[in-house]
Order: structure tokens, then sequence, then C-alpha cells
């Protein structure tokens, strides 16, 4: 029997993709060991979700480095400590530089709340709302240098409502997250992804990017 994938998460606070990863990790649906979470946070809400599982946790926070750079390279030594197969950004609001996600390439997964390459960066439900779009989401992506660029491993759509506002759209898409990023995690410790010309494959096929 092969040991499960190996999966060190990083977040900044609520932690509630981990909750849902931990939940399908418990569940039996996702054959992984949660090795670690890493949060540049100490006052993280969600470490507690982690504490509660069991889940070595440690801070390493940015604030006590002179740079980008230290910090990328005092993160890479305490990811490693655990010899993690795939490093997960749930909720970590944190740029990282070139040198960290070259170090982890094809192995650093992130999900961002919308339907990229629409709406990268921060406040995407509110502008999605005030630029009038008719469809949000989630994407569950390969990290790369270009923020929220990378490849697209997963995507789910939801509508936006005449009487949405920022917070019942966030809510929403929040939920959809939930079933997203342990379904994308799952794929990756099946070793059904592949990347191939900057685009994934799933079972050797281009992936069904959005879905309802």
């Amino acid at each position: 029997m092969n040991d499960p994938t190996r999966v060190v998460v990083l977040i900044s606070g609520r932690g509630s993709n981990l909750r849902s990863i931990i939940a399908a990790m418990q569940n039996g649906e996702l054959p992984v060991l949660i090795a670690a979470t890493i949060s540049n946070n100490a006052h993280a809400p969600g470490l507690s979700h982690a504490h509660a599982a069991g889940i070595p946790t440690t801070i390493i926070d940015h604030r006590h480095f002179t740079g980008r750079a230290e910090f990328d390279q005092a993160l890479i030594r305490e990811i490693d400590r655990w010899r993690p197969d795939l490093v997960v950004l749930a909720g970590f609001m944190r740029i990282l530089g070139t040198d960290f996600i070259r170090h982890y390439q094809g192995r650093l997964m992130n999900i961002h709340p919308s339907l990229l390459p629409a709406l990268p960066g921060l406040d995407t439900h509110a502008r999605a709302i005030r630029e009038g779009h008719r469809q949000h989401g989630a994407t569950v992506h390969f990290v790369t240098e270009n923020v929220d660029a990378g490849p697209v491993i997963l995507q789910v759509a939801v509508p936006v409502l005449p009487e949405d506002t920022a917070e019942t759209l966030a809510a929403r898409v929040l939920a959809e997250e939930h079933r997203l990023y342990p379904r994308a995690i799952r794929w990756f410790a099946e070793h059904r992804l592949a990347i191939r010309d900057g685009h994934v494959l799933l079972d050797g096929q281009p992936v069904q990017k959005c879905s309802q």
C-alpha cells in the first residue's frame, strides 16, 4: 500500500478551506496526510482547525524578516522539514517570490475566488457585482510566477443574482470552494494531474475547467 500524499497547508486567516480539507481527509475521501499547517499570522483563527485535528502548526511571521526573499527562504526551510509532496495555499495572504515558486514548481496549489483569468487580485466579489458579471466562482490552479495566472486545475461557477451583495456572493462562492479544493487535491494525490504546454491534463486529457 502506498504512503499517503504528504501535504503542507499555508494559511493567514480563518482557514475555512483548511477545515474542509481536514474533513475530507478524516472522512476517508482524501488520501493525504496533512503533515503541518504553517501561518504567517500567529493569531490566524484557522490554526484552531489544525490544533483540533492534531496537526502540527508553525508560525513564520513575515514581519520578523527584512524582506520577501529572507521570509521566503525561512518558509522553504520550514516547509521542507515536513517533506511535502504538495504545498497548498489556503488563504495565504503573502505574495511569494520567484525562488519560492520555482522550488515547488508543479506541486504548489492555490484557490482563488473568481473564474480566472477574470478578476485576479483582491476584492473579487465586489468587483464582480460592480462590473456586471453574470457568473462568478472559484478556481484551483497551480502557482506560477505570474500572480493568479497559473494553469487551471478546476473551476466552479455560481450565478451573480440581482439582489447579491459582496457578502452574499462571497458566502456562495466559499461553499463551492470547500467542495472544489479537496477534489483538486485528491486528483493530485491520485497522480491524475499533469502539466503540458502550460495546461493541466486530467488522466491525460484537458481538464473540464468550469462546472456548475
